[in-house]
């Protein structure tokens, strides 16, 4: 009889050790599930959504759809050529950004650092490119798109003003750099990841566009 007590107590604790074995793994694939669906939702939607002129009223962790659009710069945008231009690199290959030295300029700067072929981009155009994000707070890449190039299209909402402005005319094949100053960038309220009032640096890849 002592016997077979035992064996239904050994009996017990195995069915009990295989019930928490499952919970457990059932908990980690949940885990696993989203984190697996938070990267993807970050990796697809950072193109669209980082150099959008709209500004949210709260801060979050994600990039979500802002509460609330504000005007980043109404005026027209003039650029005066950059002074110290990054390298030019292999356009298609993520290139090596370098600030320049000394203070950010007050005005917007454009460099065509390699010049493509075909129309030039317009307003309302859509375009595919790469980018890499740096800026003089820090003088050190902030944000790449590579390897997962984004579609988008070129106009006021959709981009910042400076983007809007410095992709006028470039065409599939080129490689752009654009130096920003606040007012046409994100102005006083910054961004995710970006200072206020902060002069940014990019250097911009079309891959393709459609009119």
């Amino acid at each position: 009889m002592a016997t077979t007590k035992r064996e239904r107590q050994k009996a017990a604790r195995r069915i009990k050790m295989e019930a928490m074995q499952k919970r457990a793994k059932r908990r980690q694939n949940t885990r696993r599930g989203i984190i697996v669906a938070i990267v993807a939702v970050l990796v697809l939607g950072t193109g669209a959504l980082l150099f959008s002129g709209k500004t949210t009223t709260t801060t979050t962790t994600t990039s979500t759809a802002p509460a609330t659009t504000t005007t980043v710069a109404a005026a027209p945008i003039s650029f005066s050529p950059v002074t110290d231009p990054s390298p030019v690199g292999v356009w298609g290959k993520a290139p090596t950004l370098v600030v320049p030295p000394g203070a950010p300029p007050t005005k917007p700067e454009l460099a065509n650092l390699i010049t493509g072929t075909g129309p030039g981009a317009v307003d309302g155009d859509t375009f595919t490119a790469q980018y890499v994000l740096a800026d003089y707070a820090s003088r050190k890449v902030l944000q790449s798109s590579w390897p997962t190039p984004f579609t988008n299209t070129l106009e006021p909402g959709a981009l910042i003003s400076g983007w809007v402005a410095g992709m006028q005319g470039m065409k599939v094949g080129g490689r752009r750099e654009l130096i920003l100053p606040p007012v046409d960038a994100y102005g006083a309220a910054g961004r995710s990841g970006i200072p206020k009032n902060d002069t940014l640096v990019f250097i911009i890849d079309l891959l393709k566009l459609k009119k």
